[in-house]
């Protein structure tokens, strides 16, 4: 799986979200992360089918939402899945949300991994202890992966040592906060910016993925993609990356995944997938 990957989170038009997924893909990217519930995977298939580049070559990413759990649904929202992404197999499907019938969700995931419509499974957005739970009770295999808010104000230290120690990787959703905080034009990163000749995004996508961290930052202009994709001929050295820790507050900038209000928001969103 690529390090470094392109999402399509909130590319809702799909016109936009096809040219964004082939200017990506042109751009260098084989990495990209969809979801059901973006309602975008149709646009997703139609760039990866025009792209031009081997299918063995690209790695798709597309996760589950809450309404679909369950054993039976999610064996028939898998297949949507394929269908709307015109693919044969997906390389990597997530439970979306930790709520619901992950359990069951969990059976069926590992049953169409076995039958090779999945080369690997995992979850997002599941604290350490829900991630816990799924190694201990979910089954045969264990999660491959975590896509969790990470970013450097929530940069999930302790979350990554728990996942490492537990052989699952960790994937940052959200690596530039959607700009939230003022993220770029932050005093430390545009000092770090201007040390290196980068930019603050890349500063904030080499320190990702210097930690081992994959990141799918999402846009849709060509020239950010491709500044994006131009983090790998520089290193931050040890004391720039220790740095950075001091911006962390450890405290998500979006919500809360254990709010009971939250978890009732999720369980009403219904979608047409």
């Amino acid at each position: 799986m690529p390090i470094l990957g392109f999402g399509v989170f909130q590319i809702s038009d799909p016109a936009e979200c096809e040219r964004s997924v082939l200017d990506a893909i042109k751009t260098g990217y084989r990495l990209i992360d969809t979801a059901a519930s973006y309602l975008n995977e149709q646009a997703v298939g139609n760039a990866i089918k025009k792209c031009g580049v081997a299918r063995t070559e690209l790695f798709i990413t597309t996760k589950l939402w809450v309404q679909d759990t369950g054993y039976d649904n999610t064996k028939k929202a898998i297949k949507k899945s394929l269908d709307r992404l015109q693919l044969d197999y997906l390389d990597l499907y997530l439970i979306h949300q930790p709520y619901s019938d992950i359990f069951g969700s969990w059976r069926a995931m590992e049953e169409m991994y076995e039958a090779k419509k999945i080369r690997a499974i995992g979850v997002s957005n599941f604290q350490v202890d829900r991630v816990m739970d799924l190694i201990t009770f979910g089954g045969k295999i264990p999660p491959a992966i975590n896509q969790i808010e990470t970013h450097p104000f929530n940069q999930q230290q302790d979350a990554q040592k728990f996942l490492q120690g537990n052989n699952v990787q960790i994937q940052s959703w959200g690596p530039f906060a959607e700009g939230k905080n003022n993220i770029f034009i932050n005093e430390l990163l545009v000092s770090l910016a201007t040390k290196y000749k980068k930019s603050v995004a890349q500063i904030i996508l080499r320190w990702l993925t210097q930690r081992g961290v994959i990141a799918i930052p999402k846009t849709v202009r060509k020239e950010r993609m491709a500044e994006n994709f131009n983090i790998f001929d520089f290193n931050l050295n040890a004391d720039d990356m220790e740095t950075i820790k001091s911006l962390d507050t450890n405290t998500s900038l979006f919500f809360d995944h254990r709010n009971p209000d939250m978890i009732k928001w999720f369980g009403s969103r219904r979608l047409d997938i």
